[in-house]
């Protein structure tokens, strides 16, 4: 399994290393994560000769674990190698994201931005594939991010609030306070915009 070092004000689990595995009757495997309330989604997948089936999304199971936010926009991105997308949120209208990839590979990371929580600071990544089918369930109160570790990546993430521009918040990818391992083998493609990314020490939080 992958893992990545501890170090100051952050951690990283791998799969194996988080806190609670619990099979659900839909065939679902969830695990409860080193983050309060980030979830990695294992949906049963059906494969015979023709290929495979999974169900991605069921309103009754997400239920079942707790995920009862209504989803209302549904986002498509696709991203080259070495793509460095985020550190994003919104301090209004909050999202929260079930981020799942059908082709290629990423790093996906979490910061928990939350004030009360225990884990406040910290970050978590996990890797998403095509081939592993794994999902990731990011709660309102999160800063999300990912880059591309495959040649491309298409990622698919639903979000339980619209995109507004005027409370979208980018927190510096590379903040020293955080040191997030993105496991980077070279310097990452990011945008003008997430260049400008606030340090965490100055970044507006959530309650």
């Amino acid at each position: 399994m992958d893992t990545a070092p501890i170090c100051g004000n952050c951690f990283v689990k791998s799969f194996s290393e988080n806190i609670a595995v619990e099979a659900i009757d839909s065939g679902m495997k969830v695990t409860q994560t080193t983050l309060p309330g980030v979830l990695l989604l294992e949906p049963s997948v059906f494969t015979d000769s023709r290929g495979f089936f999974l169900e991605s999304y069921n309103k009754q199971t997400m239920a079942k674990l707790g995920i009862v936010d209504e989803f209302v926009q549904d986002n498509h991105s696709f991203s080259r190698r070495n793509v460095l997308r985020g550190l994003h949120y919104q301090i209004r209208h909050a999202q929260g994201k079930l981020v799942r990839v059908v082709s290629g590979e990423i790093f996906d990371v979490a910061v928990d931005l939350r004030r009360s929580s225990p884990t406040f600071g910290r970050w978590l990544g996990e890797m998403l594939s095509g081939k592993n089918k794994r999902m990731l369930w990011i709660p309102p109160g999160f800063a999300h991010g990912f880059v591309v570790a495959s040649e491309d990546a298409h990622v698919l993430y639903k979000a339980s609030d619209y995109y507004d521009a005027a409370s979208e918040r980018t927190l510096a990818w590379n903040d020293p306070d955080l040191k997030v391992d993105w496991r980077l083998r070279d310097p990452p493609i990011v945008s003008e915009k997430d260049k400008r990314g606030v340090p965490f020490r100055s970044a507006e939080v959530f309650d």
